[in-house]
């Protein structure tokens, strides 16, 4: 909750604070934009624009030594996994607005 930029109301459920790089603010806990109920660290229920790059730990940018492996030893092991098929539990498609479920 901004009043001005950079203060911040006092507010006993936020605990708003200064990050420690240049106009960035830390917030302990779960935010959610348009939701008053987030069950992650950030829920954005609606859509969402990102204009720069989003990194993620599967992100080839972030990885060093990439190197090829043996095709026939991963076959293999993908035949060990598990696989399952499911439906989505009624109230979390209704929230997340997945209609087949």
């Amino acid at each position: 909750q901004a009043s001005n930029p950079g203060q911040f109301e006092n507010d006993s459920d936020a605990l708003w604070q200064r990050g420690h790089v240049p106009e960035t603010i830390v917030y302990h806990g779960r935010v959610g934009i348009n939701t008053d109920a987030p069950d992650e660290a950030l829920v954005v229920c609606g859509n969402a624009k990102v204009m720069g790059r989003v990194m993620h730990p599967s992100d080839s940018r972030a990885k060093q030594n990439i190197q090829e492996v043996d095709t026939n030893e991963q076959l293999r092991r993908i035949t060990q996994m598990r696989l399952v098929e499911y439906d989505y539990k009624p109230e979390f498609a209704s929230v997340m607005g997945i209609k087949n479920t």
